[in-house]
């Protein structure tokens, strides 16, 4: 399951923290060493920047942790492909007590000697007769071969000589793990989106709650300067209610920043796959972790949807003839993204997107299947043998006893009762006819194939749209960025000044109060485009495969 605070989401946070700062000065980004986190004690929290965050995400995510097991799977499923190659072993054994023996029925001519008496005269004459014989017809007799207790052991072993779908099926198997891994890259790079969202949202939120509270500072300082100025009789009651009742709606706003800042934590929490219980500190300042304005926007330039993104005004490079995966042009790489501009060319490629490498293995394993389905239409040739004994007994002690050749009874005669057997050949294995059921497993395969491959201009398309739409929203981003940050300082200067008139006595209370919710207003704005701004950094990276 995914869980992650959109953008639209972390502004709604935001937008309920009210307070005011000063812009944030230094926006170069930092990056900190990368240091294994370790679980803090049990009183102290676990520091935390946003690369240890990310990769103790990658470490301990459940999710992850699930992936990493179907990846182990596939690697197991190479080894069992593999032992379909190697020689097959196997014993066997039984034993029967035949309680009621089969019978069958045999037919068999019988003959018997016919004394005439002729014959009997002439014997008695002392002549030598010659008697004659009569055939006698009997019907079938039943007779029961074998004796009651009979069994054998045996050692059988096959070894495939030639399988036609054995190497192929290896060979996808091999593919199918591949594509294991990059699923699990792809997991990682969605742990790494939701981590570096949350983490910023946390920074966004923390700092509008410490700007909340200086605002509710300040505001007792206004308020206790009005109180002084009613005492001496040159201020109304009105002005010091109308201060109490901001102020109290304020400290409100405080405690319910307080416990969004805590939801904010426990996503972060939730999304590293780390214990609710485990208290945290981020070591990242939100001025770090703003980009450069001005450095990203020369980078960037303007977004131009016509020709897939890069800056307006230079030359795109020609787009490659449609049909197939876009290989074959000269000069052109496989995955270049040949309609984005020369600048954005160089450091752009289809292939850097783990969608696009997952698609290819895709392909891969579909192109695999349609020969293996074909394979299946070849002679399959297995080399056999086996080595055995088997024997039977009229009583179990009798067949129990094991006799070999060797054994005499009491009056010198062979009486074995086990005898050995061997063989060894050829198994040989031609597919004839199978009621054209593979000419349409082929044709599966192929269709499937073909859906691949118009799945891959879809995926360009999408790729060259999703770079277009992260390059404009990240300009946007900056240029409100750029925006609020004045408006933030006009607002701070219209407040300044205004409290200066009402301390000298030449302005209202009226005008203290409309400038400091216009302040406040310029804060939430101020602080919703810097966290714009970050989340459409992080949607950039990954739209350009560049965010792991």
């Amino acid at each position: 399951m995914k869980f992650e605070l959109n953008p639209l989401a972390g502004r709604w946070l935001l937008a309920a923290l009210l307070g005011g700062a000063a812009p944030l000065a230094g926006l170069a980004q930092k990056t900190p060493a990368v240091t294994p986190p370790v679980l803090g004690s049990a009183t102290g929290p676990l520091a935390l920047s946003l690369p240890q965050a990310v990769k103790y995400a990658l470490t301990n995510k459940s999710t992850l942790l699930a992936q990493r097991l179907t990846e182990q799977t596939a690697a197991a499923r190479v080894g069992e492909i593999k032992a379909q190659g190697l020689p097959q072993v196997n014993l066997a054994a039984n034993a029967a007590d035949n309680f009621k023996l089969q019978k069958a029925l045999v037919s068999f001519p019988l003959s018997q000697t016919v004394l005439t008496s002729g014959d009997l005269a002439a014997a008695q004459a002392g002549q030598q007769p010659v008697l004659g014989t009569q055939q006698v017809a009997l019907p079938p007799q039943p007779f029961a071969f074998g004796l009651q207790y009979a069994g054998n052991a045996s050692v059988s072993v096959s070894q495939q000589l030639f399988d036609g779908a054995f190497f192929l099926g290896l060979k996808a198997a091999k593919v199918y793990q591949e594509l294991s891994k990059k699923q699990t890259q792809q997991a990682e790079i969605d742990v790494v989106e939701q981590v570096s969202k949350a983490y910023y949202s946390t920074l966004v939120a923390r700092a509008r709650l410490g700007l909340l509270a200086r605002n509710v500072q300040r505001l007792d300082t206004v308020l206790y300067q009005t109180q002084k100025t009613f005492k001496a009789g040159f201020a109304e009651k009105l002005d010091v209610d109308r201060l109490r009742v901001q102020r109290n709606n304020l400290v409100v706003e405080q405690q319910k920043a307080q416990r969004l800042t805590e939801l904010s934590i426990a996503l972060l929490k939730f999304q590293m796959g780390l214990p609710q219980q485990q208290p945290v500190r981020l070591t990242d300042s939100l001025g770090a972790a703003v980009v450069d304005a001005s450095a990203l926007r020369q980078r960037l330039g303007t977004a131009d949807f016509a020709n897939g993104g890069g800056p307006v005004g230079q030359s795109p490079l020609p787009a490659q003839p449609s049909g197939g995966n876009r290989q074959g042009a000269a000069g052109s790489a496989p995955g270049l993204n040949n309609g984005q501009p020369s600048q954005a060319q160089a450091a752009f490629n289809y292939n850097n997107r783990i969608e696009f490498s997952t698609l290819e293995s895709q392909q891969a394993l579909a192109g695999i299947d349609v020969r293996s389905r074909l394979a299946g239409a070849y002679p399959r040739l297995f080399l056999t043998g086996a080595y055995g004994f088997t024997g039977s007994a009229t009583t179990f002690s009798d067949f129990m006893s094991f006799r070999g050749p060797d054994s005499r009874n009491g009056a010198g005669f062979a009486n074995q009762n086990w005898f050995g057997f061997g063989n060894v050949g050829l198994a040989l294995t031609v597919p004839i006819f199978d009621g054209f059921r593979r000419k349409y497993l082929v044709q599966q395969g192929r269709i499937a194939q073909q859906t691949i491959e118009r799945g891959f201009e879809t995926l360009r398309q999408s790729i060259d749209l999703q770079d277009a739409q992260s390059r404009t929203t990240l300009i946007n981003a900056l240029d409100v960025l750029d925006n609020q940050q004045a408006n933030l300082k006009l607002a701070a200067d219209v407040a300044r000044v205004t409290r200066i008139k009402f301390n000298a006595g030449v302005g209202s209370n009226l005008e203290v109060i409309s400038a400091e919710t216009d302040l406040r207003e310029a804060q939430t704005n101020y602080y919703a485009a810097i966290y714009d701004v970050l989340v459409a950094k992080v949607d950039r990276d990954k739209a350009t495969g560049e965010l792991k």
